[in-house]
C-alpha cells in the first residue's frame, strides 16, 4: 500500500499508538509521524503523534519531543492507529471513532481483521515498527527515523530473539544499520538498563514468585498494600515478565499488579508450546503467540485460579 496517496488529500493527520506505550508502539509511532511530517514538508498539513506519557528511557532519544499528551481534538481527516486496535487507545479511541478515514496498523494476532477503514495487518511480522519501515519510501529515511523503527524493532522482537524474528527483520535492520544509528546506545539504554529501584522491585517480585503445575507455570504478583508502602509505580515493573520468563524448566511466565481496587493488569509469556494470545482473550485481552496480557476485574486469586484452569488444560 502507498501510505502517501492514501493521504495526500487529508490536512488534519493524527497518529497514535496504544495505552502504557512500549517501545515497539513509541518507536513505530514516532518514526511514522516523522517520516509524514518529512514527506509533507512543503504542504499544509497539521500532523500530530499522539501518545500517553513514555518512560524515562525513550525520552534522551531524539525526536521525542513531538509526542502530544492532550490528546486535543481538532477536526482529523485520518487518523493512523499503530499497533493495537482502537479498545487499547485510550484518549485517542475516542477521536480516532469519529476520524473522517481510519488506517490501522497492527501485526497483533488478536486483531488479525483490522480495526479500521484501511487495514495494514500481519501479524507474522516482528513488530509494529517493521512494518511501518515497510511502508517507508526509504529516501526519506535518515538517522532519527531509523533509530526509533530500529528500537521499536528491537523492544518486540527481544533483542532479535522472539521467533517473530525473520530474515526480513534482519534485512530491515540492516538497512537501518547504513544510517549509522547508535545501536549499542538504542539497546543498552531502553531495554538492558534498569534503574536501582527498578532492580529491587524486579528482585522483590522474582522473590515471592510460585510454581505451579509441576514447575511449568511460574505467577509473579504484587499488592496494592506493597506499592503503596515502598512507592512502587507501574514503570518499575519494566523487566519483570522477561525475569520470571527465564526461569529454567518453566514454560509460562505471568506477572500481574493492580492497577487500581479491582482491576488487576496481568501479562503473559511462553517459550514454546502455549499460545498466550488465546488464554488472554478469554479475559477480553490478547496480543501475541508468545506474549499477550489483559486487563481484568477481580482479585489476584480469583484471576489466579482461572489463569491456571485454563494453562491445565494446555500441553505443558
Amino acid at each position: 500500500m502507498d501510505i502517501i496517496k492514501e493521504l495526500v488529500n487529508s490536512k488534519n493527520i493524527a497518529v497514535s499508538g496504544h495505552i502504557s506505550p512500549d517501545g515497539d508502539s513509541i518507536g513505530s509511532c514516532i518514526a511514522m509521524t516523522l517520516y509524514l511530517r518529512k514527506v509533507f514538508k512543503n504542504e499544509d498539513k497539521d500532523i500530530r503523534l499522539y501518545l500517553e506519557d513514555i518512560p524515562e528511557c525513550f525520552k534522551g532519544i531524539g525526536g521525542n519531543e513531538i509526542i502530544d499528551n492532550s490528546f486535543a481534538d481538532f477536526d482529523i481527516d485520518t487518523y493512523i492507529l499503530i499497533d493495537t486496535a482502537p479498545d487499547r487507545m485510550g484518549p485517542g479511541e475516542k477521536l480516532y471513532r469519529k476520524a473522517d478515514k481510519t488506517i490501522n496498523i497492527d501485526h497483533h494476532i488478536s486483531n488479525s481483521e483490522g480495526s479500521g477503514d484501511i487495514n495494514i495487518i500481519d501479524p507474522g511480522a516482528s513488530s509494529a515498527a517493521e512494518m511501518v519501515f515497510r511502508l517507508m519510501d526509504e529516501k526519506y529515511l535518515d538517522k532519527t527515523i531509523a533509530s526509533w523503527i530500529y528500537l521499536g524493532i528491537v523492544h518486540d522482537t527481544g533483542v532479535f530473539k522472539y521467533p517473530a524474528t525473520s530474515p526480513d527483520t534482519m534485512r530491515a535492520v540492516a538497512r537501518l544499520m547504513e544510517e549509522k544509528i547508535d545501536c549499542q546506545y538504542l539497546v543498552d539504554k531502553t531495554y538492558y538498563e534498569k534503574s536501582f529501584k527498578q532492580n529491587t522491585t524486579c528482585a522483590k517480585i522474582v522473590l515471592s514468585s510460585k510454581l505451579y503445575l509441576n514447575g511449568k507455570v511460574i505467577i509473579g504478583s504484587i499488592s496494592m498494600k506493597e506499592m503503596a508502602d515502598e512507592g512502587i509505580v507501574k514503570n518499575d515493573f519494566e523487566g519483570v515478565i522477561n525475569q520470571l520468563r527465564v526461569t529454567e524448566g518453566t514454560e509460562v511466565a505471568i506477572f500481574m499488579y493492580p492497577m487500581n481496587d479491582a482491576t488487576m493488569k496481568v501479562s503473559l509469556r511462553s517459550k514454546e508450546k502455549v499460545d498466550v494470545s488465546k488464554i488472554c482473550e478469554f479475559f477480553g485481552g490478547g496480543g501475541h503467540i508468545r506474549a499477550s496480557g489483559f486487563y481484568h476485574k477481580g482479585t489476584e486469586e480469583e484471576i489466579r485460579e482461572k489463569l491456571l484452569e485454563l494453562l491445565e488444560k494446555e500441553d505443558l
